[in-house]
């Protein structure tokens, strides 16, 4: 279709007269030309398109240029700062140390790149997002490329990528931390993210739920889902960062997740989720200024495709919600289609079970539009319908009749579209978005009864039915499952909770495996023991991991139900040199902070200095710690130990706020098993700046695989060279904070 043909079909929405016409088209086109790659006729399909979405503010050339220019803003190359939507920053409240990182991110970081030019161009000064609370979520135009590949930046840069890599920074588009907090989590809500990878928004919700630090075990939890087996793992190294017993992560077909059950004094009962975040696929465009190929690819069939799973998914969701809960419904597209016309659709036939909650007075600050209540459905020739009846019977596999607004008046006002939220890039110079908040009054309409626990499969059919009479009589399902994204699980058996995992299995009450742990770390009568479990049916078992008591009655009651991709927190490993000392397992560093409130032996209270020293050197000699230390130490049996720093009011200059780390107690020695970037950050929050020297360590593994292929040429037995390779190899990756090689680390201090 060409653009003028567009815009004649266009000339019956756009709310502007004939004589504005040539004016919008010279405006599309002066708007785009520093685009060449984007073709005339392209530009104005979709521009004509997105008028639907401006004519409830009775869109003209004043409105619809700005809003056509920042989505069509120039694209720098990824080597240029530019017009890219900004990137932003978030520092998760609810940790340990994020006002000190806080601190450190405005007053050093952002300090040093003012009035810092690159490549000639002038680096713009991060600003705080004006509807975040406290400030703690930025933006910046600096992009990935621009901060690897500049030396003025190589300090913020790996202080960016270690701190995200320890959870106390998450670098996430400023609209995608929205949703989350239009969810108003408390740490006892019960959370169920229904497409979640790759995880940005599920950490947030990790992060509400943790917002008292000083309860290790909130009562609530956070079940992330995705149907993309290979993307869960995304999800399952997001919500890893935060070290939280309370989150799950499962491989479901969001559309036909199954109904959970949980043992409520003794009886079995379905769960219900306080919370539910439905951040559906999407035909993605509202993301077009960072992604080009939006303008390229779209089409009116991405959102004609989408629809049906899109409320398939939403479906699911208000009938997994708690009554009295909140979902969040939301996606990165503009068009209609996929969001007024499937929320219309369900509070339709919620029959006022739901309700649209009114948020304008929530997140002050954002600059936002109204959802809209009239819209037409277009095909990809071009053809307009007003309405299903209009439709011709060639034509109803491609449209369905939830895609329309509805007609009669009085329901429409009912409905109170206008409460939803959509931010446009020129807004505030981000992507695209939408969001609706739904609140559920009372039981679905076919869902009068309480619901049966039946079977993985029994459950996903009853889903299926449910939704086709309910909603979708003649909906497209071979495209669905064309596409992939919809249809019954795959039939593969599961393994206990696990699907193609290693199983979850919880430790017996009377487990001899539990009380030389006890006794070595003199564990509280309070301890949950009943929630540890381990990744081991047989053998020995390695690893020791917690979940929250909440989640264990989630995994104990629907073991044949659920695909478990990821669940638990490490807290002990085991260490065969410990079985001498009278415990085999050592404290793990992830666990630490969920562990220490139960740990009353094994404790070392150490000063700052101690702190640095234990930091930047692998494995120091006693004699270089403190003398207070260095008596403790000899108070002590050798073993894993807690080494525990706390702040002290009377020097104001030191570091204000606690560190509890893993050590291990030798013959002479005192060392500290905590892993690179966790190093890194706290060494920087002390104040000691610490940096990466590229150069040396290029030479360095240089020299080990000049050592590798000199052992390769002079060896003849395979099993040694590949022993030896890999212990290089492995020199190599793990560098600071190895615990299975007496490696130095690769610190630098200035």
């Amino acid at each position: 279709m060409t653009g003028k043909q567009l815009l004649f079909h266009c000339i019956k929405i756009i709310p502007a007269s004939r004589s504005e016409l040539p004016l919008l088209e010279d405006s599309i086109l002066k708007s785009t030309q520093s685009s060449p790659c984007l073709s005339r006729g392209r530009h104005k399909s979709y521009g004509y398109r997105v008028q639907t979405i401006l004519r409830a503010e009775r869109a003209t050339r004043s409105l619809f240029v700005p809003f056509l220019r920042g989505a069509a803003a120039p694209h720098p190359a990824p080597d240029q700062m530019g017009a890219w939507p900004p990137a932003g920053v978030r520092v998760p409240l609810p940790r340990s140390h994020a006002r000190e990182v806080l601190h450190c991110l405005k007053e050093k970081y952002f300090g040093e790149l003012r009035g810092l030019e690159v490549d000639g161009q002038k680096v713009e000064m991060p600003q705080p997002l004006s509807w975040y609370p406290e400030e703690l979520a930025w933006h910046t135009n600096l992009s990935r490329k621009i901060l690897r590949k500049s030396p003025q930046l190589e300090k913020f840069h790996q202080f960016l990528v270690s701190e995200t890599e320890c959870g106390n920074i998450s670098r996430q588009e400023a609209v995608s931390m929205i949703p989350p907090l239009l969810l108003n989590v408390d740490p006892h809500h019960k959370i169920l993210d229904m497409c979640a990878a790759p995880g940005s928004k599920t950490a947030q919700l990790i992060e509400m739920l943790h917002a008292d630090m000083n309860v290790p075990f909130p009562k609530g939890f956070v079940i992330a889902n995705d149907v993309d087996n290979k993307r869960c793992y995304l999800l399952v190294h997001q919500a890893k960062r935060l070290n939280s017993p309370c989150i799950m992560v499962v491989n479901h077909d969001a559309s036909s997740i199954p109904n959970l059950q949980i043992d409520v004094d003794g009886r079995k009962e379905v769960l219900f989720y306080d919370r539910i975040l439905c951040d559906v696929p999407c035909s993605g465009d509202g993301t077009m200024r960072k992604n080009i190929d939006v303008w390229k690819k779209w089409t009116t069939q991405n959102s004609l495709q989408l629809h049906g799973l899109q409320l398939r998914i939403a479906t699911r969701g208000v009938e997994q919600l708690a009554e009295g809960g909140r979902m969040v419904y939301s996606t990165c597209s503009l068009n209609p289609i996929e969001n007024e016309a499937v929320i219309a659709s369900l509070l339709e036939k919620s029959q006022g079970a739901l309700e649209l909650a009114d948020v304008s007075s929530e997140l002050p600050g954002l600059k936002r539009m109204p959802g809209i209540t009239k819209w037409k459905v277009m095909l990809k020739d071009g053809q307009w319908f007003e309405e299903w009846k209009d439709v011709p019977s060639n034509r109803q596999t491609q449209i369905r009749p939830t895609m329309f607004p509805v007609k009669d008046e009085e329901k429409l006002k009912a409905m109170n579209l206008e409460r939803c939220l959509r931010i446009l890039p020129h807004h505030q110079n981000t992507g695209g978005f939408f969001v609706a908040v739904l609140i559920k009054k009372s039981p679905m309409p076919w869902n009068k009864r309480q619901p049966k626990v039946t079977s993985f499969k029994r459950a996903t059919m009853l889903t299926f039915n449910n939704i086709s009479r309910f909603f979708l009589k003649n909906s497209d399902t071979e495209q669905s499952k064309k596409e992939g994204v919809c249809g019954p699980p795959p039939s593969k058996k599961m393994k206990l909770f696990g699907f193609k995992e290693d199983p979850f299995v919880f430790l017996p009450e009377d487990d001899p495996l539990f009380l030389p742990i006890q006794k070595f770390y003199a564990l509280d009568p309070s301890f949950p023991k009943m929630n540890l479990l381990t990744r081991t049916q047989e053998g020995k078992k390695r690893q020791l991991y917690m979940v929250s008591k909440e989640l264990r009655n989630v995994l104990l009651n629907n073991s044949e139900k659920m695909k478990v991709i990821n669940t638990g927190i490490k807290v002990w490993s085991r260490n065969s040199d410990g079985e001498q000392f009278g415990c085999a397992f050592r404290l793990a560093q992830e666990g630490i902070y969920t562990l220490y409130p139960f740990i009353h032996a094994r404790i070392i209270n150490v000063c700052i200095e101690d702190v640095k020293i234990l930091l930047t050197q692998e494995n120091p000699f006693l004699s270089k710690f403190s003398s207070e230390t260095q008596k403790k130490v000899k108070d002590m049996a050798m073993g894993s130990i807690v080494l525990k720093y706390d702040p002290d009011p009377e020097k104001p200059d030191d570091l204000q706020c606690p560190i509890v780390l893993c050590g291990w107690q030798g013959k002479t020695s005192l060392r500290a098993f905590v892993p690179k970037n966790e190093r890194l950050h706290y060494l920087r929050m002390m104040g000691v700046e610490v940096f990466k020297a590229k150069r040396k360590e290029e030479e360095s593994e240089s020299k080990m695989e000049e050592e590798i292929q000199h052992r390769l040429a002079q060896t003849e037995e395979g099993m040694d060279t590949f022993a030896f390779s890999m212990e290089v190899y492995f020199k190599i990756l793990v560098g600071i904070g190895c615990s299975s090689f007496k490696v130095s680390p690769i610190l630098f201090l200035k």
